[in-house]
């Protein structure tokens, strides 16, 4: 896990279904590290695993960090174990909070839009913004939307709207309506609004593509996802270690860091979705095929998250 670790403690424990929600605090009280909204931070679950939550309360409470952990039937093993692990007093080892997916605090007006478990995010964001006065609204979308009661208990309560895809008869989220001038709250103009969305890439899509046609200028638009694209999949390539020496064939159905690390060549992973960072390498030769979350359009000139991503050259040479 890079940067800077932290030992805590659970200091609260709540399931809302299929969804535990969970404070965190420092064992003796007292102020955790600042954090501002979008952050996540990595969470230590032992036997190597490691995953990434986004927090999901007040920046300005520094007493504790917030996280709410979807049991998911296809988990790699992350949710599962925070469901069997987490109970108040447990004591826990964290990441100090990163943020990918930050608010632009020159907004005159922001729009969120989050699907399921993918609210989390939005939710500190929507503290932060209500803290500096700026408007905004909040949308929730969701088959079971758990934590609507949670959202009906904050100082911002007037700013959320509840799309609840439960309900017999419910009409499908309509993106366009929701970031159309007219909804936007206490007349602000489309110019000068950003709009940020987490959840399922369907959903994340609708959001860009209503936004483009509106007339969003794309730098406005902000998104974040919990997976890359498919990992897998099209041609065979090589890869060389520079500083290992080792050369490697990666199959159509290979992963970069698979077939290092069956070579002996030590990868170090974390989330293993190109989501994180962690596996980040510089590329000294040929052309990477990007399919992380990570990297900025300038980042991705010269390096590689070698958990997800692959190769658009015959070979790809690489500083590990």
């Amino acid at each position: 896990m890079p940067g800077q670790s932290l030992e805590v403690e659970v200091t609260a424990a709540e399931r809302r279904g299929e969804v535990l929600l969970f404070s965190l605090g420092l064992p003796g009280g007292g102020d955790l590290p600042v954090w501002e909204a979008g952050a996540h931070i990595d969470l230590v679950l032992g036997d190597g695993l490691v995953r990434q939550y986004s927090l999901c309360g007040d920046p300005a409470d520094r007493s504790c960090y917030r996280l709410a952990v979807l049991r998911d039937p296809a988990s790699r093993g992350g949710s599962a174990a925070v469901h069997e692990q987490v109970s108040v007093g447990r004591r826990l080892t964290i990441g100090a909070p990163r943020n990918l997916f930050a608010l632009d605090t020159g907004a005159a007006c922001s729009v969120l839009v989050g699907g399921g478990i993918g609210v989390t995010p939005l939710i500190a964001m929507a503290y932060e913004l209500h803290d500096r006065g700026q408007p905004f609204t909040l949308h929730y979308v969701a088959r079971d939307p758990v934590f609507a009661q949670v959202l009906a208990e904050t100082p911002f309560a007037a700013s959320v709207v509840v799309h609840d895809r439960s309900q017999p008869g419910a009409l499908r989220f309509d993106p366009g309506q929701a970031l159309c001038a007219q909804a936007l709250p206490q007349g602000a103009a489309l110019a000068g609004t950003h709009v940020y969305t987490c959840g399922p890439i369907g959903l994340m899509d609708a959001v860009f593509e209503a936004g483009l046609a509106l007339g969003y200028a794309r730098p406005s638009l902000h998104r974040e996802a919990f997976s890359a694209q498919p990992v897998v999949g099209g041609e065979g390539f090589s890869v060389l270690a520079a500083r290992s020496g080792v050369r490697v064939e990666v199959g159509p159905e290979d992963t970069i860091a698979g077939a290092l690390g069956k070579a002996g060549v030590k990868v170090t992973l974390s989330c293993e979705q190109g989501i994180c960072g962690t596996c980040v390498v510089s590329v000294l030769e040929g052309e990477p095929d990007h399919r992380d979350e990570y990297l900025t359009e300038d980042e991705r000139t010269d390096q590689i998250a070698l958990c997800c991503s692959r190769a658009r050259s015959p070979l790809l040479v690489v500083d590990i």
